[in-house]
């Protein structure tokens, strides 16, 4: 399937319910914006490395640039969003179900955001879409468990594995004998590095997900070679730019000082770490969240670097991360039934 911008433009004149999953999509982005993508910078902002605004156009220009190189080379992650549920009942009500999917997970994105708890679009994105296509379909038939496996591996591997580096990074850099201004300047491409990764899986998933609604819109769900355009890789990096500049220093302060207080080589360990487990599961294909990945390695540097951390915060992200498939799910599952009514 290939999608031009006129042709999309069209299509949007044709389908109101396209439309409006079009606008909630890109509201999921500007929440994605709030609440994941300011990970990646969360470390170069607390520790003086970047100023705030000037970390943001960064991310925004390295998000672009991942979504860019790496989904020329390889688009499995969207692919992967784009098949994890299959979706019947004609257009309008497959669009319906669609809109249901994005309306929960804004909400469950939005809460999680008002608490400064940083909170996985990826996931949230799965079982949401999830959800509404077991409210459609009437069965768990429509679920694509080959495809949900990928997710659930990523999940571990991401979570164990970013824990583990930023450990090992932590021990690393311990070693070495040089002054805060060494590790401030290292941490500029780290978090370059982590934003570009970020754009590589997160900006992929959305793909996936405009795609999948341009594909339902034209009856072609089943369809599973597609071109990502250009432009709409632009329109998501911009929308997760606005959104971490309108709220992404709620989630910065909770990662970067209330869980665990960081300097500038524990921040740079941290980079080091996240960019490396995103950049394997990356290349491997696996749609993972950078959300997990870096929390769970700045978790690692705090440990190994003796720094307190702060259960409670830390308890309440965890419970976050475990309460995102079925909430989302569910939620998913419960706006659709509504939005079905509606027809």
């Amino acid at each position: 399937m290939h999608l031009s911008f006129l042709s999309y433009l069209a299509e949007l004149s044709r389908s109101p319910a396209l439309t409006l999953v079009t606008l909630l999509t890109m509201s999921v982005v500007l929440v994605n914006g709030w609440t994941d993508a300011p990970n990646a910078i969360a470390g170069a902002v607390v520790t003086g490395a970047l100023p705030f605004r000037r970390a943001v156009l960064m991310a925004a220009l390295c998000n672009f640039l991942g979504v860019l190189c790496v989904t020329s080379v390889n688009a499995s992650v969207a692919e992967t969003i784009y098949s994890i549920a299959s979706f019947h009942g004609g257009p309008k009500a497959a669009l319906t179900a669609l809109c249901a999917a994005m309306c929960a997970i804004v909400l469950w994105a939005a809460g999680a955001w008002y608490f400064g708890i940083p909170t996985s679009e990826g996931h949230a994105l799965v079982a949401g879409i999830s959800g509404a296509a077991i409210a459609l379909e009437g069965s768990f038939s429509c679920i694509r468990l080959d495809q949900w496996g990928k997710v659930l591996l990523g999940l571990v591997l991401s979570t164990l594995a970013g824990c583990w580096a930023g450990w090992k990074s932590q021990r690393l850099f311990a070693r070495i004998s040089a002054s805060p201004r060494f590790f401030r300047l290292l941490q500029l491409p780290g978090a370059a590095g982590a934003a570009f990764l970020h754009g590589a899986q997160d900006g992929q998933k959305f793909l996936g997900v405009f795609l999948l609604g341009a594909a339902l819109a034209q009856g072609r769900a089943d369809e599973q070679t597609f071109v990502i355009p250009l432009w709409l890789m632009v329109l998501c990096a911009a929308g997760m730019a606005l959104g971490t500049l309108i709220g992404g220093r709620r989630i910065i302060d909770k990662v970067g000082r209330d869980m665990v207080s960081i300097g500038p080589r524990e921040g740079a360990a941290a980079d080091l770490a996240s960019s490396a487990c995103l950049l394997c599961a990356t290349l491997l294909g696996l749609p993972v969240s950078t959300t997990h990945t870096k929390t769970s390695a700045l978790l690692g540097v705090g440990w190994a670097g003796g720094k307190p951390v702060d259960r409670s915060v830390v308890g309440h992200i965890v419970l976050a991360w475990i309460l995102t498939f079925p909430g989302c799910m569910v939620l998913g599952y419960w706006c659709a039934k509504f939005f079905l009514t509606l027809l």
